[in-house]
């Protein structure tokens, strides 16, 4: 990027956070996901770094927050206030450390104090003779607004300190530290609110906030804010930052009980992981961890650049939202020929993983979203679900950007494509399109069908661009020869991948069904087809009302299944599995005991003593049966850590939900 197109970038975000703020801090109504404006700070704090000489005072990185609310008398804090810069990565961390280390060899030698980052709204406190005197929000970091009669109201906030330690209670006290709301009582406001027909709020961190600036204080005590102290400005003789704590617990503040000392960057990012995968245990909202330099004369030595500390940094979570460019829209066929419209991004760390490719899903969303090639926009995902673009910052278009057009032809065997009727959907109407084919057979080598993990969809482009395969068929007439003349094939991994594809030869009936890719049939289908008919020759002669007759088996599956045994090509592949050697074992059943019989299991979430493929024989080996959706005929929802939307929905529909060890105790 010139300096010019940096210059021109960075009036664009500078303008774009700050409306993101005003809505946010001033208007408490929030426009866009938190981790997004983070995102777009960082972005910033990088151009900014490569070019220092475009700074501006008026950079969102150059301030704290926004201008104090005019409701409330202003409060000049005794020393500023700072706010910390973000990290998202190790790598990051890592940069961070060096610079520190740079400016001092031996800072790190006392190492780390981690706090959990609460999700809430920063506060000093000032008592005078050990009684509380001042109570003021961050405001701009010099000047705050004076909150004091409300946050009297938070019972974590001592009105006079403890007496005992009298050593340690100065005639003036300055604290830090947050006010937040818990998740409790964030639920029970908002049930409060849909009572009166009133709107809800967006999150806990608002509703503090909103809470706070009320002006009559009796509000805010129903609402029972709570408060954690994490700074002690006033100098008690403390010599690193893990003393700052004990005394404050001293005097009478609360303190969070899971803030921890590291010696170094590798304890921090196991303490930031654990965090990150246990924070829905906690009883309020964290987005990440502080990461404080231990020893406080090192902390001051060091310094303040621009509106944060040093020798301080907030390493956030993996953002569930993130943003990026657009640099192009590709277009792939699935399996069933339907066209998929596919951004491809700059890699972006969300959720713990790097995406570079996002879903636009079909025509119609391209269009809803305006998306064009060269955009920044907002990704997203959620759990394992694929990554999709969630918003355009159009605000950032520089006139360059190029509208992506649909197109009429496959862009793998350039036949006809034509949108479904009554759907969004555009298909390549040529059944023996490679692109299909492809996607079949990719799909045949996956986990849950054949699971040859060797052989992956960049080998299979090899193979089929060489034309070693046509068809599944193809993969058991492989040689090791053949794969030698391929990308990233030495002699060993050659011969690995073919005794890979010969040791799949053999094969259960139900996991056969399913690497068969046979439309709208997943593996529990599959599974349920094989336990019912016991050979795929019996299954391919069923009549379609027959396979009616099959659990969880309607019209639409019944019509796709009969006709996929019938088509020619299908049946002159199942005789070419039969020629090479494949063999497909008849399934028999592996029920133990009836205990289950009748019912109906889902599982969701994380499983402690068994893997969900262990726990779901289980159910089979008892008599009972899998689901991979609730619905009311589900018996019991096994619901283990982490568990996602099903145990809701189980919830909602009053689908019995237990635990791992009540399933366990079923099954003994």
């Amino acid at each position: 990027m010139t300096k010019q197109e940096a210059k021109i970038r960075l009036v664009k975000l500078r303008d774009l956070i700050n409306k993101y703020r005003y809505h946010r801090l001033v208007l408490d109504k929030p426009l866009i996901e938190e981790s997004v404006e983070d995102s777009l700070k960082k972005e910033l704090f990088d151009l900014e770094q490569e070019f220092p000489d475009l700074v501006t005072p008026d950079s969102p990185t150059q301030r704290v927050a926004g201008k104090p609310l005019k409701k409330f008398e202003k409060f000049p804090h005794p020393q500023r206030m700072f706010s910390f810069n973000d990290a998202f990565s190790r790598e990051d961390m890592s940069d961070w450390e060096e610079r520190l280390k740079r400016l001092d060899p031996r800072a790190t030698e006392s190492g780390y104090y981690c706090e959990l980052k609460i999700d809430g709204l920063a506060i000093e406190l000032v008592y005078k003779n050990g009684v509380l005197e001042v109570g003021a929000t961050r405001g701009d970091g010099t000047i705050g607004e004076n909150v004091t009669q409300n946050l009297k109201t938070v019972e974590a906030i001592p009105l006079s300190l403890n007496p005992k330690p009298r050593t340690l209670t100065p005639q003036k006290l300055v604290v830090r530290g947050e006010v937040f709301l818990s998740k409790k009582e964030f639920e029970k406001m908002n049930k409060e609110q849909e009572k009166k027909g009133g709107a809800t709020y967006a999150n806990p961190r608002n509703l503090a906030a909103g809470s706070i600036r009320q002006l009559d204080p009796a509000i805010i005590a129903a609402r029972r804010l709570d408060s954690f102290a994490y700074s002690l400005v006033t100098d008690l003789g403390q010599k690193v930052h893990e003393d700052e704590h004990k005394i404050l617990k001293d005097l009478g503040f609360k303190t969070n009980p899971h803030n921890k000392y590291c010696r170094n960057l590798e304890e921090v990012q196991k303490f930031r992981d654990y965090w990150e995968k246990h924070r829905e245990k906690l009883n309020y909202e964290i987005d990440g961890i502080v990461v404080i330099l231990n020893d406080n004369k090192i902390f001051a030595k060091l310094g303040t650049v621009g509106k944060a500390p040093r020798a301080a940094i907030a390493y956030k979570f993996s953002p569930r939202e993130s943003t990026t460019k657009v640099k192009d829209i590709i277009v792939s066929v699935g399996r069933t020929g339907v066209l998929t419209p596919v951004a491809v991004l700059e890699p972006v760390e969300i959720g713990g993983t790097t995406v570079s490719r996002a879903t636009l899903h079909n025509e119609d969303e391209i269009r809803r979203l305006e998306v064009r090639i060269g955009d920044t926009v907002v990704v997203g995902r959620a759990g394992d679900v694929i990554p999709d673009v969630k918003k355009v910052l159009k605000e950032l278009r520089t006139g360059k950007e190029r509208i992506f057009h649909f197109p009429a032809k496959c862009p793998v065997c350039g036949g006809p494509v034509k949108r479904m009727p009554g759907e969004a959907a555009h298909k390549c109407v040529n059944k023996n399109c490679p692109g299909i084919k492809r996607r079949a057979i990719y799909h045949f080598v996956s986990k849950g069908a054949m699971d040859i993990e060797e052989i992956g969809p960049k080998t299979i482009d090899q193979l089929m661009d060489a034309g070693l395969i046509k068809d599944t068929a193809d993969f058991y007439l492989l040689k090791k020869e053949d794969l030698l003349n391929l990308e990233r094939f030495a002699e060993k991994s050659a011969e690995n991948a073919v005794s890979a594809v010969q040791a799949r030869k053999k094969v259960s009936l139900d996991r056969f069904i399913f690497a068969l890719g046979i439309p709208h049939v997943g593996s529990e289908t599959a599974l349920d087809l094989a336990r019912r008919f016991g050979t795929l020759e019996k299954l391919g002669r069923t009549e379609e009302e027959e396979l009616r007759k099959v659990r969880d088996i309607g019209g639409v599956v019944a019509k796709s299944i009969y006709n996929w045994f019938r088509a020619d090509y299908n049946k002159k592949l199942l005789e070419k599995f039969e020629r090479v050697g494949v063999r497909v074992l008849k399934q028999e059943t592996s029920e133990k005991s009836s205990k289950l019989k009748g019912l109906t299991f889902l599982f969701t979430g994380t499983l402690d003593a068994l893997s969900r493929e262990k726990a779901e024989e289980a159910v089979r080996e008892n008599g009972g049966d899998v689901s991979s959706s609730v619905s009311k005929e589900t018996d019991y929802v096994v619901a283990g850590e982490e568990p996602g939307s099903k145990y809701d929905k189980a919830q909602k529909l009053g689908v019995k939900v237990i635990s791992e060890k009540d399933f366990l105790n079923m099954v003994k």
